[in-house]
């Protein structure tokens, strides 16, 4: 038995129950790691609640899709993995097929990466899923290159920071949003080459002014709603206004005709063009563990919570109150 975490109704932080099921043996093209941590993402706060990009499709429903852990078990057809191996899943799969959050996890092979040496299992659960959402709308979709200006919002979040990370291993220039004062030294130490406090600035008119008039190459925005209107007035002509969430809750419009069609690109971006694809994930794994060797890239743990206190992990998670990532560690 291995205990698990479900949810029987669609709902808030409390409708998580930990519960005692059976591992399972991983089928064909499957694997079963024994997890050791995992990285909590608002992903799934937004497929408990049903109101993620796919829907709840049956109850009781499982979480999770970023865990580091060691496997256990094998499945029919699948190479290049072996029990020992330590090893990390990404998000490539639907929560609706499978879960992480439980001591062991059966999950796709073609969701697993090698861990790298060095990296312990608390930082195999966090680094992955930032970075590769980072490099693989920026880098990979967007084409950034030294000397491109790129906003951030959302710049204290797990995304944000290895944004900050990843523009400045290619030499571009991040520019942080954040709503508070409160974060700006840290945003700074963190590499931002600005900071604009949205509560207390206009950001479009001090993007554009960062940049000569010119705009951001990039906006990489979590946060989308009305607020695009403004953000994409700052993008550069023929710059790209990435949407790779949508914290604001309310509807986003197209900001193209109220601005006059300029030469805009409005895109949205999930992990998933990257890690489904796996040319993509190749490269993808190939830039963030070169990043890590080279000390470039790491994982900005925000806080450690037991897999006894999921509930408040995820309460944690939706208070904002957080500078990176949030990791729940797995006692054996």
């Amino acid at each position: 038995m291995t205990r698990t975490v479900r949810f029987h109704e669609i709902g808030g932080p409390e409708v998580m129950r930990l519960e005692d099921l059976e591992a399972g043996e991983p089928g064909p093209g499957e694997v079963r790691i024994r997890v050791e941590a995992i990285g909590v993402n608002r992903a799934e706060a937004l497929f408990r609640r049903d109101e993620y990009i796919e829907p709840v499709k049956r109850l009781p429903g499982r979480l999770g899709s970023e865990a580091a852990g060691v496997v256990e078990a094998v499945g029919p057809d699948v190479t290049g993995f072996e029990e020992g191996q330590a090893v990390s899943s990404v998000p490539a799969f639907s929560q609706n097929d499978y879960g992480v959050y439980a001591e062991r996890a059966i999950v796709p092979a073609s969701a697993l990466l090698r861990r790298p040496d060095g990296v312990d299992a608390v930082s195999g659960a966090a680094v992955w899923m930032p970075y590769l959402t980072a490099y693989g709308a920026l880098v990979e979709v967007g084409g950034m290159r030294a000397g491109d200006v790129v906003a951030l919002n959302a710049a204290s979040s797990g995304v944000g920071l290895a944004a900050i990370h990843t523009a400045n291993r290619v030499g571009a220039v991040p520019i942080a949003v954040t709503r508070t004062r409160a974060k700006r030294e840290r945003l700074l130490k963190e590499g931002a080459a600005e900071v604009i406090v949205s509560d207390e600035e206009d950001v479009p008119a001090r993007l554009l002014a960062l940049t000569d008039g010119r705009g951001a190459e990039y906006v990489f925005d979590a946060v989308a709603g009305p607020g695009v209107t403004g953000l994409a007035r700052a993008v550069a002509p023929g710059g790209t206004h990435f949407l790779y969430g949508a914290l604001s809750g309310r509807p986003t419009p197209y900001p193209g005709f109220d601005l006059g069609m300029p030469a805009l690109n409005v895109r949205t971006y999930t992990v998933l063009e990257t890690t489904k694809d796996p040319r993509r994930l190749r490269r993808a794994e190939a830039f963030v563990a070169s990043g890590l060797r080279a000390g470039a890239f790491r994982p900005v743990v925000d806080r450690l919570f037991p897999l006894e206190e999921i509930v408040r992990a995820h309460r944690h998670m939706e208070s904002g109150d957080r500078f990176g990532k949030i990791v729940v560690t797995v006692a054996h």
